[in-house]
Formats: structure tokens, C-alpha cells, sequence
């Protein structure tokens, strides 16, 4: 069987060597065997495990979840329900915080638009309502009418 040293799974995964050996004193890599010099030895699937607790940091879930999450794996069938819970959950988390985010990249994108059009008029004033400093509905909705007639938001904003 092919196996990886702790430098070349570092590479291939866009890790430090440091952090690797972080994961493995957090107890979230049991699998992972020593040669007879006491170096780790990566397998393919180590490196599957390593993908996963990258996903699941990328989630937001902490080390110690992710250790306790590794843990139920040496339990076998007995935690596959935790296990299911766990990604669930933290599925829920993940959607709502991608949901979040969408809408702040959707109204970062209205802005650069606004700006766009504002430095071509050579004035800020075209969208907001008159003797103030408020945007006006007809900016929005004007936003919106281009939106839906084909344009993306992502092309309204760009130069």
C-alpha cells in the first residue's frame, strides 16, 4: 500500500507540517500509523480523514468537535447515529451562514453598481430622493427591473 510521509501529505493538502502535527496531538488522527522510526505514515484514507476535518474547519466547527466527531469513528456502528446528527446539524449551520453571505454579496453587488452609475453621472444625487440623503425606491427598483431582465448583478456592477 502507497503511504505519504507528513511533508507530502502537507503539500498535497496546502497544510503546514505544524498544523498536521496539531491535528495529530488533537486527537484527530488516531488512523494514522508510525514506521519503525516513528514517523508518520499517511494512507489514502488518512488523507481522506484529513480532507474532512478541513471541511469541517472550513464549517466552522472546532477542533474538539472535530476530535469528538474522529472518536465516534473508532466506536464502529455503534455511533453511526451521532455521526449522521452531527454532519446535520452542522449542515444547518453551514446553510444558514452560505445564506448570510449570498445576501451580503448580493447587496455588496447592488452597491458597486450604485457607485458605478453614480461616477458616470458625476454625481451621487441620481440615487437618492431629493434634499436627502437617502437612497431613493427608484434605485432599488430600477436595480431590480435590470436584474430581472437578464442582467446579473455580478455584470450591473462591473467596469
Amino acid at each position: 500500500m502507497t503511504t505519504y510521509s507528513i511533508g507530502e501529505v502537507a503539500e498535497k493538502m496546502g497544510l503546514t507540517v505544524e498544523t498536521i502535527r496539531y491535528y495529530d496531538r488533537a486527537g484527530l488522527l488516531p488512523f494514522v500509523k508510525r514506521d519503525s522510526g516513528g514517523r508518520r505514515r499517511f494512507t489514502p484514507d488518512n488523507i481522506q480523514l484529513m480532507q474532512m476535518i478541513l471541511d469541517l474547519k472550513r464549517a466552522g466547527v472546532s477542533v474538539k468537535e472535530i476530535a469528538h466527531f474522529v472518536s465516534w469513528r473508532l466506536d464502529g456502528d455503534d455511533s453511526l447515529d451521532e455521526r449522521y446528527k452531527f454532519l446535520d446539524q452542522h449542515e444547518t449551520v453551514l446553510e444558514d451562514e452560505i445564506a448570510k453571505l449570498e445576501q451580503s454579496l448580493a447587496y455588496l453587488r447592488f452597491k458597486k453598481w450604485y457607485y458605478k452609475t453614480a461616477t458616470a453621472a458625476g454625481t451621487e444625487r441620481i440615487h437618492l430622493t431629493s434634499g436627502t440623503s437617502q437612497v431613493s425606491p427608484q434605485t432599488y427598483q430600477e436595480y431590480e427591473r435590470l436584474l430581472a431582465s437578464g442582467h446579473t448583478a455580478q455584470d450591473l456592477g462591473d467596469r
